[in-house]
Order: structure tokens, then sequence, then C-alpha cells
């Protein structure tokens, strides 16, 4: 895969030749002599500067919900975009000078929205004098320095990936993204700015970039026989010491990997999946990771190296540009070299500014002609369904889910080992207010009965495994003993399961006896009439979310995976409205389960 003229002129990093200039000269840390050393009980000099981190923004660069098609709002009230980080971006320049700073994303860019999905697919990037991807536009006008790869970035296929960097006018890293035949990295790995400081010797920062070896799992479609990704600490080990040699004072690591060390791809790979910390624990040399991947926050966390005991910085910024990190570096010249005396790092919240105007209006066009799309009709309904009560009750709107589910699995294992066996299907009441409208679907409606992202897989598993599956999802009802009035408002959500760890599995008929404690409330379960066969094996359609250990659901997350796909579950549902027309709930809607005490239903 090898690097085209523009992007290895614009980062050079590969060959480890030129390095790129941050530009402009510092605001002093501290304006005395440029004579070395410390003689003459002249104060040391010193040198602060500044790296901003995203990560995991996921398309997202207005404060804005194209599923719902309003403003973004959750319970925390949380605001979202790259408009919003970029007033931040601005804000932290002024107070320190713009060319003591560095500007630098953790992966997971241009997948997430029917914004990113739309230069994708619908008017794709790719296409002859296709357009520019609104993510390269926003993060261009910001003036990024490099981001890491994630998984997300291979969804949409190499060419998409590779017409995304060609239009970024920074550098995508992925020491450890490497092409399948040469093993060498088919992106750059790092990436080397000079900051300029008051005292004559420059600060050479070195920014090495890592993915995620799931790719090798999640888009193998994509991937498979072109890249292979080996573990992050691996590649690390391999390139800090290079970069220590080529002179790097500050090393660091934009990983697009968690910190917990966990990994929920069991033993398909070798590697792990959250190994941010174990980068940090084991290669030494780093000063800093910018850690993405995992959706969590973490504003500063400290990681000793084992061999050298010295503490590396850690920070993850909120998903969807909802923070943004800050890596404050304190340098001091010693011995003829700039050291770190002091690495802290901070979050900052996106939900305390306006939208920066430069950003909203460059990309008005692109938004007003999502918004647009998304408004679309893609087909009609013979009646209103609503997740309203989906949480007590097998409704047609979830069946819905499972029978788009179930039928694109069938149809990509016919032919093969596993054609022969029933598929069954399992979906959550991700919202209790979602709905399909009598009339008129639109893309809106169908995409917003799945407002996750997350892709389908099957797994194998048999009669045994599904019961136990059933079993550990009804502790999501209250014991309720017979006889004693329902309340639906204190039925749900045991122990604060959320709707989204309750399944309803289709294709099964069961039982759920709210009166018996937990692991004894899977009553009736059978397979096409008779009880189900322990021993069965059945296919289940599961998204990765939950094969992948979400939620900690038994048996899933070890189960044979026979398929998977990277394409986001909303878009196979919506793809499936336009190719029938109409939505007839008769045509798929089967109560397949009810909640019961002692035999007797609960509604």
């Amino acid at each position: 895969m090898p690097l085209n003229r523009r992007t290895f002129l614009g980062t050079s990093a590969a060959a480890g030749a030129g390095v790129a200039i941050a530009g402009g000269s510092a605001v002093p840390a501290a304006a005395h002599g440029h004579g070395h050393g410390h003689g003459h009980g002249r104060p040391p000099k010193r040198y602060s500067f500044t790296v901003m981190g995203t990560t995991d923004l996921h398309g997202n660069v207005f404060n804005w919900d194209y599923f719902t098609d309003k403003e973004f709002d959750d319970k925390d009230h949380n605001d979202v975009g790259l408009a919003k980080i970029s007033t931040l971006v601005n804000q932290m320049r002024q107070e320190k000078g713009r060319a003591n700073t560095l500007m630098i994303d953790a992966g997971d860019t241009i997948q997430g929205t029917q914004l990113s999905y739309y230069y994708a697919k619908i008017d794709p990037i790719t296409a002859k004098r296709g357009p520019v991807h609104p993510m390269a536009q926003a993060m261009n006008a910001i003036g990024y320095d490099a981001a890491a790869l994630g998984n997300h970035e291979f969804n949409y296929g190499i060419p998409v990936l590779r017409k995304f960097e060609e239009q970024c006018d920074f550098p995508l890293l992925g020491a450890n993204a490497l092409d399948a035949k040469t093993l060498r990295p088919a992106f750059a790995p790092y990436v080397i700015k000079k900051m300029r400081t008051p005292h004559g010797p420059d600060v050479k920062v070195a920014i090495l970039g890592l993915t995620n070896p799931g790719i090798a799992i999640w888009d193998k479609a994509n991937v498979s026989g072109k890249m292979v990704f080996p573990g992050l600490e691996e590649q690390a080990a391999k390139f800090v010491p290079r970069l220590r040699s080529m002179g790097a004072d500050v090393v660091i690591v934009s990983a697009h990997s968690g910190n917990s060390g966990t990994s929920s791809y069991g033993d398909q790979i070798p590697y792990v999946e959250n190994a941010a910390g174990l980068v940090a624990e084991q290669v030494p040399g780093i000063d800093a990771i910018l850690v993405g991947h995992a959706h969590l926050e973490i504003p500063e966390y400290f990681v000793e190296n084992k061999q050298t005991g010295k503490k590396v910085v850690l920070s993850e910024p909120l998903k969807w540009g909802q923070r943004l990190t800050l890596f404050d570096f304190d340098l001091v010249w010693e011995k003829g070299r700039w050291v770190v005396e002091r690495a802290g790092s901070q979050v900052l919240n996106s939900n305390t500014v306006a939208e920066d105007r430069k950003i909203t209006r460059l990309l008005a066009d692109e938004h007003k002609k999502v918004v647009a799309y998304v408004n679309q009709v893609i087909g009609t309904s013979t009646a209103a369904m609503t997740t309203a009560e989906a949480a007590w009750k097998d409704e047609p709107i979830i069946d819905l889910i499972n029978v788009v589910q179930a039928e694109t699995v069938k149809a990509a294992l016919a032919g093969g080992a596993y054609a022969a066996l029933p598929v069954l299907s399992q979906a959550s009441c991700f919202s209790r207010t979602a709905q399909i409208p009598a009339g008129d679907v639109t893309i809106k409606d169908a995409a917003g009965l799945y407002p996750f992202e997350n892709t389908l897989e099957a797994r194998l598993l048999t009669g045994a495994q599904l019961k136990d599956y059933l079993e550990f999802s009804a502790r999501y009802y209250v014991q309720t003993a017979a006889g004693v009035p329902v309340d639906t408002a204190k039925l749900t959500n045991a122990d604060n399961t959320p709707d989204y760890n309750y399944d309803a599995v289709s294709g099964l008929t069961y039982e759920i006896d709210i009166a018996k404690p937990n692991g004894s409330r899977i009553v009736n379960l059978s397979f096409e009439g008779k009880p189900i066969d322990a021993a069965a094996q059945f296919v289940l359609a599961v998204n990765n979310y939950r094969a992948s250990g979400g939620g900690n659901f038994p048996h899933v997350a070890g189960a044979k995976q026979l398929w998977a796909n990277s394409e986001e579950i909303r878009n196979t549902i919506i793809a499936w409205v336009q190719a029938k027309g109409s939505v007839d709930g008769a045509q798929f809607a089967s109560v397949d389960w009810r909640l019961t005490r002692e035999g007797t239903p609960v509604f």
C-alpha cells in the first residue's frame, strides 16, 4: 500500500526523513539568556506546551441528532461535535499561544452519524469529482496535526479510507496497520513536530499512532489479505526507541485502544483490545497516551512504567466531541537536551461553549443535505407501531428488528455449512419513544428504532445455552408474587438493568414467570411447538455489543462466530424497508413470549 506522494510529503514520517514545523515563535516561558546549562547562577531554561486531543468523534460536526432531527441532548446535557470543540481549541490557542499547542485525535472519525454515512454511501467521497468529507473539512479548518486510525475507519472499505486520508491536511497514523504482504506500515506510523522555544533549541515532539487489532475480526471482509494488525505493545516497543534515537524530546502515543487491559474478541486473535495501559506499563520512553475506543471519560490517569518507574499520563476525552483533553508538558533544559519535568492532563466540557460559526458555516450545505436525506420517505406502514410497552410485551416494532436481522443472517449463511440451522434473533427495546407511524415512513423513523451504531453477527449456540441466556435476560423484571397488582412503572429495570440489556429472542416461544426467583423464570421454552432440545444447535443473530460481551450475557461472547459484517444494523433496517416498500406487521408480528405468574398471563 504505497504512500501517495502527497501523503508522503505531508508527513515524511514513514521515512523519518523530514519533520513538520509547528511554526511561529513561542510566547517565552522564561525569557532568560541563550547560554547552555545552568552556569553563572542563571535559572534553568524552561518551556511549556499543550497537546489537545479528541477521540471517537464518530461523524459528529454539529451539535445535532440526525435521528431525532433536533439538537443533541442527553440526561447530563452534554453537547457533541467538532464545531463546539473548535471553540475550545481557539480559546486554548489564544491562552497558550498557537505555536505552543498541538492538536491530535485517537480515531473512529468517519462513521457513526447519518452525516458520515451519507458521504460514504449516498454521495460518496470516492466518486469521480466526489465531495470532500465533512470530517476532513472540519478537522482541516481546526488545524489538526495528526489522527490515529480507529477500527471504524475501515467500515466502509479501504478505498473510502484512502480517499479520506488524501483529503486530510494531516497524517492518519497507524504503526500497527501493516500491509499484509510486505508487513511494512500501510500508513504513516508517526509524525515529528518541532516546537520553537525562546531559547534556541527546538523541542521535538513525536506522535506515534496505534490502532485496534480487532479490525482483523470486525472488518474482516474489508481487510482480509490486505492488512494485518499486530498488538499495540509489540509495535510501540519497536517504534518508541527509534523515535528517541531520532532525537524526540517528548513521545506521545495516540492509541485507538481503551485502558482496561480487556478484550472482547476472546481467543480469536492473540492481542489485547484495550491495551493503552499495558503500553504505558511495558514500553519505556513514553510521556503521554491519548486513549480512545472505550467511550469512557478519563481526565487524568497515571501508569507507572515497570522498567523505569516513570509515570506516564493517560487521558481519554468523552466520545463524539463531548470533551477535549489537554495534556500540559513542562520541560527543562538539562545536560544539552530538553527533559519533561512534569506532564498532566484534564478534560474540558464542550457544553460550556457555543459552536464555532466558522465550522457551522463551512458545512451548512452538507448539514442541510443530510437533514433532507433523513426526512426522506422510504416506504409506508399499514399501522402505527410503538415501543411504549415493548419493555413488558412482545410488540410488532421489536419483531421488525428481529425479522430484519434473521433474514440478513439467513441470506449470509445460505449455501454454507450452517445454512440448514434455524436462525433466531435478539433485540432490545432501546428507546421507549421509538415509533413507526401509520402511512409514510422516513429514514429517521426506521433509524430511530436502533439508536446505537451496532453491527450484526451470527453466533452458534445450543438449546441449553439459549435457556441460560434467556434466564439471564429475565433478571430485568422485579419479582412480583401472583395476585399482587402489577405496576408497569415498577416492574422493569431490576438491579438497575438498563432497557438495552433486556433481550427478547424471536424464533422460540417462552413464558417468563415473574413470580419466580431469578434463574428459574423461563417456562415452556419451545421451538416449532416442541420443548427445546438442549443439545440442538441454533444460529443467533446478535449485535456486536452483545457478542463481544456487552451486558455480560452468558455463552454468547465465547460462542463460535459464523459471520459478521460492518454495516450498522439501523442502516440494514432502512435498506430492508426501502426494498419492501411497505411495512405490514401482519406479515411478521407474532407473540413469542409473554410475562406470566403461575401460568396466568400478566397482560
